[in-house]
């Protein structure tokens, strides 16, 4: 996603157009891959293509200067990976609570498969489910459409929780805009919601026009 492109706009295109300020700052954090260098580079050479080169890696060990940058960062990539190790990285060195106050401040945020499912209501892996940022109202899963979703089935239909499930599969997107609605991009998204005890499937279908984004915030 962060290098395709619809009818020659670039998708990254649409994100440049909602930070103001002619240098903003781009932070990557890599807590979840293990700060693997070969993942950040990607991440430059995605922010230079939109004339974006004041970018920092924050490492996991999370230092003064790291915690500098995050709070003055107009977006925020949340990396792939194994979403509870970045997530226990997060909590261990308050790394969480920054990101939470600089989207609240108004920074944009992308999540990148696990990096995606750290923003929900609840995060899951392999070792089942735990704390998130809370950051969308509802749990996020990720190319896991060859097996029909059936883990993030589970966690809706488990729940105590009202809670909604949302699967962006490989090669797709999704935005979730200010006005709490979710935008699919590329690819249908799969949600699933809760209704008398059974768990509901739905598609969110993506737009024709990716141009049309520019007209709401994106986050």
């Amino acid at each position: 996603m962060l290098f395709w492109k619809d009818d020659g706009l670039l998708f990254l295109d649409l994100i440049r157009a909602r930070v103001e300020g002619p240098s903003p700052r781009a932070a990557y954090i890599g807590a979840s891959n293990g700060d693997q260098p070969e993942f950040y580079d990607i991440f430059k050479e995605a922010m230079q293509s939109i004339m974006i080169r004041d970018c920092r890696m924050i490492l996991s060990s999370y230092g003064p200067d790291d915690s500098s940058f995050i709070n003055e960062a107009d977006i925020i990539l949340l990396a792939g990976g194994d979403a509870k190790k970045g997530w226990d990285i997060f909590e261990r060195t308050g790394m969480n609570k920054d990101i939470i106050k600089r989207y609240t401040e108004g920074a944009l945020l992308i999540g990148i498969s696990a990096g995606a499912v750290q923003l929900g209501m609840i995060g899951h892996s392999a070792d089942g489910v735990f704390e998130a940022l809370k950051l969308v109202p509802f749990v996020i899963g990720a190319h896991e459409e060859k097996t029909a979703w059936e883990g993030l089935q589970r966690i809706v239909e488990q729940s105590s929780l009202n809670i909604e499930g949302t699967g962006i599969p490989t090669g797709g997107g999704a935005i979730y805009h200010q006005d709490n609605s979710l935008e699919a991009i590329r690819h249908p998204i799969s949600t699933f919601y809760k209704r008398d005890g059974k768990v509901v499937p739905s598609l969110v279908m993506p737009r024709t026009s990716p141009g049309e984004l520019i007209s709401s915030e994106i986050n």
